[in-house]
C-alpha cells in the first residue's frame, strides 16, 4: 500500500481551566487565571512542542488544527512560535485551513484579531449546550451569556468560517432542551455544527456517577430521537449531514477532519497526539512529564505497522462515517475483490433494514439518519 506524504498537522494544546465531567482527553488543569505568558507551565510546554516539530520535515501543510484542551488559553506570541516552527520545517501552503478550538469565556476580540492576523481562518467554539443548568451539570466554566459574547467577538474579528459544538444525551437534558439548543445554534449562524452524543468513559466523573440509559441520563430511545431530531432540524436549515456527527453549509466541511476520515496521512504534535505516517499510527505519552521524557529519548516510535486486517477495518470504520461513503473499486484495489465480495454479502441484512445503500456508481454508504445511528451494529456485522 502506497501512502502519500502528510500535509496535515494536529497540535495538541492540553491546558484547561478545569476538567469537564465527560472529558477523558490528555489535559492539564491550570485554573481560572493562568493563561499564555502568565504561565511558565504553558511556556515550557510550547517549547517542547516546537522541539518535536523541529525533528520532522515534509511538504507544505494544507491544514493545521489546534485542539485541546483549550487552545484559546494561548497568547498570540505562543501561537506565532508554533506556526513559525511549522512553517520552517514544512511550510504552510497558500490557502491552508488553520483551525483553532476556542471556548467561551477564554478569549476576547483583540485576541481573536491577533489569531486571525497570524493565519487562523477557522475556529470551533465549544458551546456544548445553550442552557445554563446543563452547562453547570457537566462542569463547564462558561454560561450562555459567554457564548453570545464569544460569537460577537468572532464576528468582530472577521472570522467567517466557524463551527459550533453541541452535546446530546447530557444528564437532565430533555428533548425540549435539545430542540432549543439546535434552534439557537441555527439562529447564531455558524457555517458548521458538530453534534456529539455523550460517551461515558470509565475514568471520567460522569463515567463513575452514571449508567447508560439510567436517570438522570436520557434513555437510549430518547438519545436516538435526539439524533434524528438533529438530522431533520439541521438539514431543513440547509446544513449538509456530511459525517456521522457533523453538519456544514455548502463549501464549509472541515478539511482537516476529512483527512482523518479519508485515511490520509497526518502529523500530530504534543502530549497525547496521534500521527498516521506511512501506515504507522502512533501516539505520544499523555502526560507533560511523560511527553518531555519521550522527547529526551529522541521521540522513538515503538508501535508496529498496521496489519492488512487493521487497515481494512480502519478504512471501513472511518470511510463509512462520511455521507459519501466508500468506492467499491478502491476497496477492491486495496484489499482485493474477494474481500469486497465478502463485504457485500455481510451487508445484505443491513441493506434490507435500509441502513446501507450501494448506488449505481459503486459507492457503499450508510443512510442518514438511521444508518449512521446504527453504524456500530453494521460494522460489528462485517468484521
Amino acid at each position: 500500500m502506497i501512502f502519500a506524504p502528510a500535509t496535515a498537522a494536529y497540535i495538541h494544546i492540553p491546558f484547561c481551566r478545569r476538567r469537564c465531567y465527560y472529558c477523558d482527553f490528555a489535559i492539564s488543569v491550570v485554573g481560572d487565571r493562568l493563561r499564555g505568558s502568565d504561565s511558565g507551565m504553558i511556556r515550557e510546554y510550547i517549547d517542547l512542542v516546537c522541539q518535536e516539530i523541529s525533528l520532522h520535515h515534509g511538504p507544505p501543510l494544507q491544514t493545521i488544527f489546534f485542539g485541546g484542551g483549550t487552545p484559546s488559553l494561548l497568547d498570540a506570541p505562543q501561537l506565532e512560535q508554533i506556526l513559525d516552527h511549522l512553517d520552517r520545517q514544512f511550510g504552510i501552503a497558500a490557502g491552508a485551513e488553520i483551525s483553532m478550538e476556542i471556548d467561551p469565556g477564554t478569549f476576547n476580540l483583540e485576541q481573536l484579531r491577533c489569531y486571525r492576523n497570524l493565519g487562523v481562518n477557522r475556529v470551533s467554539l465549544g458551546v456544548q449546550a445553550m442552557q445554563d443548568h446543563l452547562l453547570s451539570a457537566c462542569g463547564r466554566s462558561h454560561r450562555h451569556h459567554d457564548t453570545l459574547a464569544a460569537i460577537e467577538s468572532i464576528d468582530g474579528a472577521g472570522i467567517t468560517n466557524w463551527s459550533l459544538d453541541l452535546i446530546s444525551g447530557l444528564p437532565h437534558q430533555s428533548l425540549e432542551d435539545w430542540q432549543e439548543s439546535l434552534a439557537i445554534a441555527i439562529q447564531l449562524g455558524p457555517t458548521h455544527i458538530s453534534t456529539y452524543d455523550l460517551t461515558l468513559e470509565p475514568i471520567t466523573a460522569f463515567g463513575k456517577q452514571h449508567q447508560p440509559g439510567q436517570a438522570p441520563l436520557p434513555s437510549e430511545e430518547t438519545t436516538a430521537t435526539m439524533y434524528r431530531q438533529a438530522h431533520a432540524t439541521l438539514e431543513s436549515a440547509e446544513y449538509q449531514h456530511y459525517e456521522i456527527s457533523n453538519y456544514a453549509q455548502a463549501g464549509y466541511q472541515c478539511r482537516h477532519n476529512l483527512v482523518y476520515w479519508q485515511m490520509q496521512s497526518y502529523w500530530g504534535f504534543g502530549m497525547g497526539a496521534a500521527s498516521y505516517i506511512n501506515g504507522i499510527r502512533f501516539s505520544r505519552p499523555r502526560t507533560r512529564q511523560g511527553y518531555a521524557d519521550w522527547l529526551a529519548l529522541g521521540a522513538p516510535i515503538t508501535e508496529p505497522v498496521s496489519t492488512p486486517t487493521d487497515l481494512y477495518k480502519e478504512t471501513l470504520m472511518l470511510g463509512l462515517r462520511l455521507a459519501e461513503g466508500l468506492e467499491l473499486t478502491k476497496l477492491a484495489a486495496l484489499f482485493g475483490p474477494t474481500q469486497v465480495q465478502k463485504l457485500l454479502q455481510s451487508l445484505q441484512p443491513y441493506q434490507r433494514q435500509g441502513w446501507v445503500k450501494i448506488n449505481d456508481a459503486g459507492r457503499i454508504r450508510l443512510t442518514a439518519p438511521d444508518g449512521f445511528l446504527f453504524s456500530n451494529t453494521v460494522l460489528a456485522g462485517v468484521w
